[in-house]
């Protein structure tokens, strides 16, 4: 098990950019593939990205290819989130998730693949 904290959300004006960071506690990172999602008001949690435990593949939602990308540094334990061209659908609360897994270079994109989730950080988008 691993404990999760999101940080870096805020107030960002359409066209900006942030980056979100999930700094994990409790074990090692590098056993972990990790996941982003978002959830909007009155709407489900829906997945958003993905990276394998060893940071050699990601996976994308289709409405933020090209805009957003995910990472990992193991070293310093932490997952992140680079989020640029945002838009006012992009608003949303961000969770980190991570899962352990034995299978280094695969990528989890369903909710119920992961047990560790963080308490999610805020993204709002608007002018």
């Amino acid at each position: 098990q691993v404990q999760l904290v999101e940080s870096g959300g805020g107030l960002v004006q359409p066209g900006g950019s942030l980056t979100l960071s999930c700094v994990a506690s409790g074990d090692t990172i590098n056993k972990y593939a990790a996941g982003w999602f978002r959830q909007a008001p009155g709407k489900e949690r829906e997945f958003v990205a993905a990276i394998s435990s060893s940071g050699g593949r990601t996976y994308y939602i289709d409405s933020v290819k090209g805009r957003f990308t995910i990472s990992r540094d193991n070293t310093k334990n932490t997952m992140y989130l680079q989020m640029s061209s945002l838009k006012v659908e992009d608003t949303a609360v961000y969770y980190c998730a991570a899962k352990r897994t034995v299978r280094t270079n695969d990528v989890y994109t369903q909710k119920f693949y992961y047990a560790d989730w963080g308490q999610g950080t805020q993204v709002t988008v608007s002018s």
